[in-house]
């Protein structure tokens, strides 16, 4: 379970394509790594199964390249890092679980005072989970839902979120790993199953 509150921006060391995909990703972790622990790379949360100083190793099943953006790494892909929560830690986000639910594109970016707006595209299966002003994990960075509309989404990224994570270099047309709100999900299951809960019934719900 993590919060969505990047604590490193890594980089993808090395890449060795396979019928399970190796990614080296280097760090600033003091390497204290243990094997199995998992680790939110851009949002997906992945396992630990090597390590070498600042330096750590995960896998990628073909399951994981198909619906998350992590096939479109390289060698040098700046990635926003979270190690998982243990008991005691502040919850600083939101209950974030590493696990994609769609993969969003950049439809624009501009400044507005000292933030940073960024606009996405909403896969249709994701509307129902997506109100204002509730919670979205895009990229591993948990952040707040400033308009929504059927088909797209937009957030405002603070001078502190542009400088700690990838998410304010992003341009238009690239893509980025989208994680709905648990609570919303389960809620949205509860009255109707997944995609049956259109935003107007949430509102008539009380819940948007």
């Amino acid at each position: 379970m993590f919060t969505g509150l990047v604590t490193d921006l890594g980089t993808v060391a090395r890449i060795t394509p396979g019928p399970v995909t190796d990614l080296w990703i280097d760090s600033a972790y003091p390497g204290d790594f243990q094997l199995g622990e998992s680790i939110a790379c851009d949002g997906v949360c992945l396992t630990v199964t090597e390590f070498e100083g600042h330096r750590f190793k995960v896998q990628a099943a073909p399951e994981t390249l198909r619906r998350t953006t992590l096939g479109e790494w390289s060698q040098g892909t700046r990635i926003n890092l979270e190690r998982a929560l243990r008991m005691g830690d502040r919850l600083g986000g939101h209950w974030v679980q590493g696990h994609v639910d769609g993969v969003g594109t950049v439809l624009e970016t501009r400044p507005e005072g000292g933030s940073w707006v960024m606009a996405f595209s909403l896969p249709a299966e994701l509307a129902p989970f997506f109100v204002e002003k509730g919670s979205v994990c895009i990229d591993g960075v948990s952040l707040t839902l400033t308009t929504v509309s059927p088909q797209k989404f937009s957030v405002m990224l603070i001078p502190e979120t542009q400088q700690r994570t990838s998410l304010g270099k992003k341009q238009a047309g690239r893509h980025v790993n989208l994680e709905a709100d648990i609570i919303g999900k389960y809620v949205a299951r509860m009255m109707g199953g997944r995609g049956g809960l259109t935003l107007e019934q949430l509102k008539v719900a009380g819940l948007a």
